[in-house]
Order: structure tokens, then sequence, then C-alpha cells
């Protein structure tokens, strides 16, 4: 009975809707593929477990579940707040239905996750306003190099008719001014080189950004590793990866010393998630990679415009270290999203999982 497979199974594998059958009793005998993404694991670890192992206690025990299950009664209820085990929460519509199979009775679970469809919703328009943010100070990055390369060769050019060393010394500082802000706004322009791909273990970039911060002796943010260690080899551009990284767990490290955080905890996690739909384009298998502090979290009043450059949390930051962190992840494909609240800020970048060919 375990080993049940209902005849389109090829089909209910590629929908977004989650499938999930039991026999009478909850018995979890068919998960399809989205199903597998909202649990989180694989269809091994699920079948032949009781759907209510996998849910702290009372979630799926109402009344309409009981009759579902005892008189064959379907029933449809709208956005079910559904906690997991290990603390994860998923909002769903949920659809119930009896089916009869030979001799045997069996529940249907259809579900959609709502969550997911307001999350890709609001992906969009976050990568709309981003890229019409990035394009328009693009123009304006263009537009103030041209200028500061005339100001600062007029400025040598003065330099060589001057006799005097404290008029030398301001044409020196119209230069050296002149290099500061052409740097700036080189960093506005962010990264304008394509990705070096090649298939490398993903923890190993992350080991050397932890090194990095580890070694830096102002720093005292307590670094704890938390990796999936089955995560295969992705296709990557190493050095970007620990860049976009890089960036944003000094964030985190600046955010705990700002705020003067007891016990400053970063952890740096790796996971893998199935079936995740990234920019329209939806993924077998995906690498997350977190970054969780303790700090204060992030102010509502600019989490919506976090990625655009020159926002900044920071006393004196410049706001561009998520920005150029967002581009970097876009070349790859992925995407980063934020979850903050006072005492607990997480960034979660996803990078696809491509499938290695064999050589």
């Amino acid at each position: 009975m375990l080993d049940y497979q209902p005849a389109p199974a090829k089909l209910l594998n590629n929908l977004n809707t989650v499938v999930l059958i039991t026999n009478k009793e909850l018995q979890i005998i068919y998960v399809n593929q989205a199903a597998e993404a909202l649990f989180a694991t694989g269809v091994k670890q699920l079948q032949g477990h009781l759907l209510t192992d996998f849910f702290v206690p009372g979630i799926l025990q109402d009344q309409r579940l009981r009759a579902a299950r005892r008189r064959g009664e379907d029933f449809t209820e709208n956005e079910i707040s559904l906690i997991f085990r290990d603390n994860r929460t998923a909002l769903i519509d949920l659809t119930v239905t009896n089916m009869q199979n030979q001799n045997d009775r069996q529940i249907v679970f259809e579900a959609r996750v709502v969550d997911q469809q307001k999350r890709i919703s609001r992906e969009n328009q976050q990568n709309a306003q981003h890229y019409a943010a990035r394009e328009l100070v693009r123009g304006l990055a263009h537009e103030i190099k041209n200028p500061l390369g005339g100001i600062r060769g007029a400025a040598q050019l003065l330099a060589k008719r001057l006799q005097k060393p404290d008029d030398l010394e301001f044409t020196q500082m119209i230069v050296e001014q002149s290099d500061r802000l052409r740097n700036l706004v080189d960093r506005l322009l962010g990264p304008n080189t394509l990705p070096r791909r090649q298939w490398c273990n993903v923890h190993q970039t992350l080991e050397r950004v932890r090194s990095l911060v580890t070694v830096d002796p102002e720093n005292s943010v307590t670094l704890i590793r938390d990796y999936d260690p089955s995560i295969p080899e992705v296709y990557i551009d190493p050095d970007m990866i620990q860049q976009a990284l890089l960036n944003i767990v000094r964030n985190s490290v600046q955010a705990l010393g700002q705020a003067r955080s007891t016990n400053p905890t970063i952890v740096i996690i790796s996971r893998v998630e199935r079936q995740m739909t990234i920019h329209g384009k939806r993924h077998p298998l995906v690498a997350q990679l977190s970054v969780r502090d303790n700090g204060p979290g992030i102010p509502s009043e600019i989490r919506d415009t976090l990625f655009y450059p020159m926002v900044s949390t920071k006393t004196g930051g410049s706001g561009l270290g998520l920005s150029i962190a967002q581009t970097l992840i876009d070349h790859h494909s992925g995407r980063i999203d934020i979850d903050s609240s006072p005492g607990h800020t997480e960034v979660k970048m996803y990078l696809p999982i491509e499938r290695k060919e064999p050589l």
C-alpha cells in the first residue's frame, strides 16, 4: 500500500499545488514534488509516516478533519496556518477529498501555499523596483563620471602652471576628491563582469567568509556554523558568492556592534530547498545560504527599499553592501530574502543547483 503511485504521477509532480494522499488512518502513501518542498524533506522520509507527525500537536486535529476521516465528508478551508515540528510556518488553502481505491478509502489533501503566492508577487514587484532604481543610478553615475574626468584633468593642467606650493596643495585636493567621487560612482555602478562559473563545494566559500570575519581583531561576535553536508556541488563564481556573503555577514557584525547586543551571535546556515520558483522559473533543487543574527532587526520603514543603493541602517553606512550582494546573486539567477524582527534577522540567499552533466 505504501508504494502507491497514482496514474498521472508525472502530471502531479509538475503541479505547483501540493498533493498528498493518506489512508484513513492518515498514514502518508503518496506525495508529489510540491509536497516535498512544503515539508522540506524527501518522499522516503514522508511515506509510511503519520501526517500528524510533521506538525506541532493539535494542528491537524480539528472537527472537520475528524469528520472527513470517520464519515467520509469532504471540505475546503482557506488560510490555514500550519506549524511544523521545526517551527517553520506556512499559510495554505486546503481541500480534503475522500477517494475510494479498490477496497480501501484514501484521503486526498490538496493545498495551495498562499504565502508563496504572496512572496512571488512581492518578489516580482521588488525586482521591477530594484531594476528601475538600478538603471536610474547607472544613468546618474555615468552623467557624473564625465564632468569628473574634466575637473580632474583641468586641475592637473592648472597644477603645472602654478609655482607656489600652497596653490599646488589645492589642486592636489581637487584631484584626490575627484578620484574619491569616481571610486564611489564605480561602486554605485556595481559589478559589471560576468560570473566565471565553476563546479565547487559551496561550503568552502562559506568557510572562507567565516575565516575572514573571525580574524578581524575588532570582531567580538560569535560565529556558528550550521551546514547541510548533503548539498551537491554548485555551478557558481565562488569569488562573487564570497563577496555577496561577506557583505551580508559584515552588515550583521556592524549592526550587532552598533546596537551593543548582549552575546552577539551570527549563524551561517546552508540548506537544500526543493521545487522553488525564482524569477518565474521553477527549480527542482536550490541551495539556501543564510546569515542569521540576534541583533535589533531592520526598521520596517526601510525594509522594502533595503536593497536600493544608499539605503542603510548604519551610521555613516554607504548602503551599497546589500545592493551589490543582490546584483551578484542576480548574476547567478538567484534571489535574496530577508526575515527580520527584533532579536532575529535572517538574510537568505537562494542559488539554483544545476544538474552536473557527466563528462
